[in-house]
């Protein structure tokens, strides 16, 4: 189990035992958690090398849902807060400033019903150069309206659930072996602790990086001894598709996509 999964357990069960009694028929905090990542995922920016995301949620509640979290709620945006951060570390997205999640009241929401808002800001105090200083945006993003999904009458047959859609993802086929690409920041090279580890001598310990731009993947130089190579010669980006091959140090790469259900 990952460490997001792990921690996602963890709040799942704390949410869903000590606070999930109180809240119990109304909007769920495992449910925040989890729409929550999805906002950040559906708003990040990708630059030349970095992926930015939001460091700002707001959520609106209606009122007696969030009358429910009255006696938790500091505790609760301390959860989300924190589950968010640990979601941005795994996927290497890159925060202006530390993740707050605000809670607020929208009376013309049913009980159940919550929506998100968005916003990336950067910190006053930031004084880095602008080269390197994130994007910045003042603009909230369109709020996500999430309901509760409807409940079938009583002896009415359950709704079957759709078959979820098959995605494809990259494959790597090294050295007789294949590795999935997962995530939108990919480490290559010789060490342990890269997230495809090629044992080659000749691969540096960090060698390079796939980045995920759009709807393209791209193989990025992170400064290597001996670079990418390829059949036009070496490269420091290198776009990624169905049949393209590289060199890293003296093992061949092939790239190929897969299907796979989400």
């Amino acid at each position: 189990m990952s460490v997001l999964r792990s921690l996602e357990a963890k709040i799942e069960s704390l949410f869903e035992g000590v606070f999930g009694r109180a809240f119990r028929g109304s909007v769920q905090p495992v449910e925040l958690a989890r729409k929550l990542v999805k906002e950040m995922d559906d708003h990040k920016t990708v630059s030349v090398s970095r992926v930015y995301v939001p460091n700002e949620y707001t959520v609106y509640l209606s009122t007696a849902d969030r009358e429910q979290f009255s006696g938790y709620e500091n505790s609760l945006r301390g959860e989300l807060t924190d589950y968010l951060a640990e979601h941005a570390r795994r996927e290497r997205y890159v925060l202006p400033g530390p993740p707050d999640v605000k809670l607020e009241t929208d009376n013309e929401l049913d009980l159940g019903v919550f929506g998100i808002a968005t916003r990336l800001v950067q910190p006053p105090t930031d004084d880095r150069p602008a080269s390197t200083a994130p994007p910045v945006s003042t603009a909230v993003s369109e709020t996500m309206i999430y309901k509760p999904p409807p409940l079938h009458e009583p002896g009415e047959a359950a709704p079957v659930a759709p078959t979820p859609p098959a995605v494809e993802r990259l494959v790597l086929a090294f050295a007789g072996t294949t590795r999935a690409v997962t995530g939108s920041r990919v480490v290559l090279g010789r060490s342990s602790d890269c997230d495809i580890q090629i044992p080659d001598a000749n691969v540096s310990r960090r060698h390079a990086e796939i980045v995920h731009e759009g709807d393209d993947h791209w193989l990025v130089d992170l400064g290597s001894t001996n670079g990418i190579e390829t059949s036009d010669g070496k490269v420091q980006r290198l776009k990624l598709e169905p049949g393209t091959r590289f060199v890293l140090g003296s093992t061949d790469v092939v790239v190929s996509r897969e299907q796979t259900s989400t």
